[in-house]
């Protein structure tokens, strides 16, 4: 009885369907692994990078715009031609005031004789009474004719003299500075102070006239 069992058992065994690769995960990993390793690499290689020597030059870099001084105006003045000095004198002649537009650190000012400037600063090395020479003027007219220069107009063409009055202060200022989450403060004073100038003449200087008072 044994036997016929035994051998039925043999005989379901060799009928039986082969095992799903499914079922042997071991070996399904060791096939997969040597299968990755065998193929080739599917990365394409870098292109060669040309020699320097093939290379068109690289163009040259712009030169730094230069930054201009407070005003935006260079300190160049423009030099009078026949017309303007043949036109001059119609500008002289003209009657009332004349006007200029001043340039003084960088600020502009239109002024006319008799005019008072407070220069938002304390100038260095004056005193009250002192004659200034303002030398700086974008455009000088009267009611008819005005001279305007690029960006300057020459200083032998007119003369504007002004005179230091003093300096002026503004009040004090108390300022709290004080830091978030912070029990600390910290007061900051400040008093800014002014010079003021006059103007007193302004005068169009024909060819040769400059240097007489």
């Amino acid at each position: 009885m044994s036997r016929t069992l035994l051998r039925s058992l043999l005989e379901l065994r060799a009928a039986a369907p082969a095992r799903p690769s499914a079922l042997r995960p071991a070996l399904t990993t060791t096939a997969t692994t040597r299968s990755l390793h065998q193929t080739p690499s599917q990365i394409d290689p870098l292109p060669q990078t040309q020699s320097s020597a093939a290379l068109p030059p690289s163009p040259p870099k712009p030169s730094p715009t230069s930054i201009p001084r407070c005003g935006g105006a260079p300190r160049t003045t423009s030099p009078a031609t026949p017309e303007t000095l043949q036109l001059l004198p119609l500008l002289a002649l003209q009657p009332g005031n004349k006007y200029l537009q001043l340039y003084i650190q960088g600020q502009s000012y239109l002024v006319t004789p008799g005019d008072q400037i407070r220069l938002p600063f304390k100038m260095p090395g004056v005193v009250p009474g002192d004659v200034l020479r303002l030398n700086r003027a974008v455009a000088i007219g009267s009611r008819d004719f005005t001279l305007k220069g690029s960006p300057y107009v020459d200083e032998t063409l007119f003369e504007c003299r002004a005179v230091v009055e003093g300096t002026e202060a503004e009040p004090m200022r108390l300022k709290i500075k004080k830091k978030q989450r912070c029990r600390r403060t910290k007061t900051v004073r400040s008093k800014h102070k002014y010079t003021v100038l006059r103007v007193s003449e302004v005068k169009i200087l024909a060819p040769g006239q400059e240097g007489q008072q």
